[in-house]
């Protein structure tokens, strides 16, 4: 069976997969206060092309899915993709990105369709500055539905953090502590340059080698190997529940042991978060290919990925899509 493996040797075994480029947020590091204009309907793949495009990726030796958005919850047919996309492999770890914003309602629909995980973008404890963060005072409403998460049987729950100097970057031990006194698995992003305002300063990355500084310098870490993961993931010593983990796609760049590839709401594959080209699958499938021409065209897509996104760089580029648009 071939597999996707690019130029460099690394092999995509991650599929990233957009479900919708909407969202119920407006946060600042990624899009504008107005939004931004939206796909149309028949412009984004259906939840039958969804499921195609992701059965042959699992043909390819893709072994983990997770759905993102936009944000996937304002999706109505979310459950029934879901199902979808676990009855392709019952092995398949599948799981979500979300704002947790409607977990009230669809944590419980969600696990009973064969979602796996959960993992819930909350980047302030704070409300008045998740409320600036986002553009939105839900703050609360976010842990209703974390705890209905937790209700609904999902047993690994992540947070994902993204942390800008000035900003949130004073909570990291806060964090920490919800970490401690959930089990949440969390998450520190550093802050990158995707949003559609094209607002990014390099000045505003706190690295993760701070974070986790502030963090041990209160609770004493230890490294966890969880293999060729992007976060470098740190237990408590003192036993607690929850772990820390930290995303340093600048200052640290994990692009050597990057497994992933995207898949956007409107059908594009894309070999790097970051990437200029994109490899458009929802034309040809719609205008009738077969699953070999479709594998055809993911994997030279794949063999194609550059080395890194060279972030850091004097030469990066920004890519035209924010990170909505792209699938976060």
């Amino acid at each position: 069976m071939a597999s996707l493996v690019d130029g460099f040797g690394r092999i995509a075994t991650d599929l990233r997969v957009s479900v919708i480029d909407r969202c119920n947020l407006r946060c600042t590091y990624c899009m504008p206060a107005e939004g931004l204009v939206w796909l149309g309907r028949d412009e984004t793949l259906t939840a039958e092309e969804i499921e195609r495009v992701t059965r042959l990726f699992a043909g390819l030796g893709v072994d983990e899915v997770k759905l993102t958005g936009g944000e996937p919850t304002v999706r109505p047919d979310l459950p029934d993709i879901v199902a979808r996309l676990r009855a392709i492999d019952p092995g398949l770890d599948l799981s979500m990105t979300t704002n947790g914003l409607l977990l009230d309602r669809l944590a419980g629909p969600l696990r009973a369709a064969g979602l796996d995980r959960v993992t819930v973008s909350l980047d302030s404890l704070l409300r008045h500055r998740y409320a600036e963060m986002t553009r939105r005072d839900a703050l609360a409403r976010v842990h209703v539905g974390l705890e209905a998460a937790r209700a609904a049987g999902f047993e690994r729950i992540k947070v994902n953090c993204v942390v800008i100097s000035a900003t949130n970057d004073e909570e990291a031990v806060a964090f920490a502590e919800l970490a401690r006194s959930t089990g949440y698995e969390v998450r520190f992003i550093e802050y990158m340059p995707l949003d559609a305002d094209h607002t990014w300063e390099r000045a505003k990355v706190v690295p993760s080698s701070d974070l986790l500084e502030r963090i041990a310098a209160t609770y004493p870490l230890t490294r966890v190997d969880e293999g060729p993961r992007p976060a470098a993931v740190y237990r408590f010593e003192d036993g607690s529940p929850g772990s820390v983990g930290f995303i340093s796609t600048v200052t640290e760049p994990f692009c050597e042991s990057c497994n992933r590839v995207r898949l956007t709401a409107d059908g594009q594959l894309r070999a790097c978060l970051f990437a200029l080209e994109e490899t458009d699958l929802r034309g040809p499938l719609r205008a009738g290919a077969d699953d070999e021409e479709l594998a055809r065209l993911a994997l030279e897509a794949v063999a194609g990925k550059w080395s890194g996104h060279r972030v850091s760089h004097p030469d990066f580029v920004r890519p035209e899509r924010s990170m909505s648009m792209i699938g976060g």
